[in-house]
């Protein structure tokens, strides 16, 4: 089994794993970092079973669901996680989240970005999206600063909310070269 999912100057993305449990609680316990996600901070026994939840993912064939753990290169801490989220046309959600210690630090523009670099290696990936509530300042800020381009904002019916969306789609560049030939041969 793989861990290492890919680095970044700063970081290891890696894998989950069962003795990350406190430093994920302690994320996804605190509702400073939930209240944009999924509003309520989560119990150790709901993460508990989240975490394993992630992890069985890693082993499902034709998994389209990716949580992974940011984990600092300098002292091995787990700061938070990043994600990506398939459909079956090839769009992938990117998501990130970091413990509230981690916040304006800059490691979510660094993250952000790999991961839409990393996201955009694979074969499966076409387009690549993202979603924020306009009132996460924070990730507003790191998706406006990221590789992905702002589309709109509009209403979220589920989390009574407005969110900002962004996007960024592959070009075939084959097929433009294939179409630059035909032009220039005629």
């Amino acid at each position: 089994m793989q861990s290492t999912i890919f680095e970044t100057l700063n970081f290891i993305i890696r894998e989950i794993r069962l003795n990350d449990i406190t430093p994920y609680h302690q994320m996804q316990g605190n509702i400073r970092v939930m209240q944009y996600a999924d509003g309520k901070a989560y119990t150790l026994a709901e993460n508990q079973a989240d975490l394993n939840k992630v992890i069985a993912h890693y082993t499902e064939a034709n998994n389209q669901f990716w949580v992974w753990a940011v984990e600092r290169k300098s002292d091995k801490a787990f700061v938070g996680t990043c994600a990506l989220v398939g459909d079956s046309k090839g769009t992938y959600e990117i998501g990130f989240r970091f413990l509230e210690q981690y916040w304006k630090l800059g490691y979510g523009k660094e993250v952000c970005n790999s991961l839409i670099d990393y996201a955009f290696c694979q074969e499966e990936v076409s387009s690549i999206i993202a979603y924020v509530d306009i009132r996460n300042i924070g990730s507003v800020k790191i998706l406006d600063q990221s590789k992905l381009g702002f589309v709109k904002e509009s209403y979220n019916e589920e989390f009574k909310s407005t969110d900002r969306y962004y996007a960024m789609e592959i070009i075939d560049t084959t097929e433009i070269v294939h179409q630059q030939d035909n032009i220039s041969s005629h």
